[in-house]
């Protein structure tokens, strides 16, 4: 049985565990260096403050087994009804549902908040399980950056995927 639920401080050391994972041996992540669990810790408290939720997957032994967030997907205040998704599984622990979860639970929770887009901005156009589950939970292709970064050796395109979020721009915002 899988637990969604907001993360908490003590999680942190399995966020950045999987994390660190992925950015030494993925093509999700554009960061070339693994942030440690203090930064992790920061960057967790930075989203929590800025009224984003934060939230991980966990069995019934409360291991995590992955984590999700939304974060401002643009600094400018027109940008402040948009949200930008991040979702990270354990090695392992791809196509067992965990992400379709956590995304699932992220879309709701930023739907209740009042937002009303969000962006994914999924590294490497070659991430088909990413893609896919987007794409699944209703959102859809609006871009493609080529070859935007490189790491590993090669060259990656940032895909680009939108999905409306409540009413979307069919009514004006409820909060400032």
């Amino acid at each position: 049985m899988r637990e969604i639920r907001d993360s908490r401080p003590e999680d942190i050391t399995a966020i950045a565990r999987i994390y660190r994972h992925w950015v030494e041996t993925g093509r999700a992540s554009f960061e070339l260096t693994a942030p440690d669990e203090a930064e992790m810790a920061a960057r967790r408290e930075a989203i929590l403050a800025g009224g984003y939720p934060h939230l991980v997957a966990a069995d019934e032994d409360g291991t995590v087994l992955g984590y999700a967030y939304a974060s401002a997907y643009r600094p400018r205040p027109a940008y402040r009804h948009s949200v930008e998704n991040s979702v990270y599984v354990a090695p392992g622990g791809t196509q067992a549902g965990t992400g379709r979860a956590l995304l699932s639970a992220l879309i709701a929770r930023c739907e209740a908040a009042d937002f009303r887009l969000m962006v994914a901005v999924i590294g490497d156009s070659a991430n088909l399980p990413s893609i896919r589950l987007h794409e699944a939970l209703g959102f859809r292709h609006v871009g493609v950056l080529p070859s935007i970064g490189h790491k590993h050796g090669v060259w990656l395109d940032t895909v680009l995927m939108t999905r409306a979020l409540g009413p979307g721009d069919t009514a004006p915002p409820t909060r400032p």
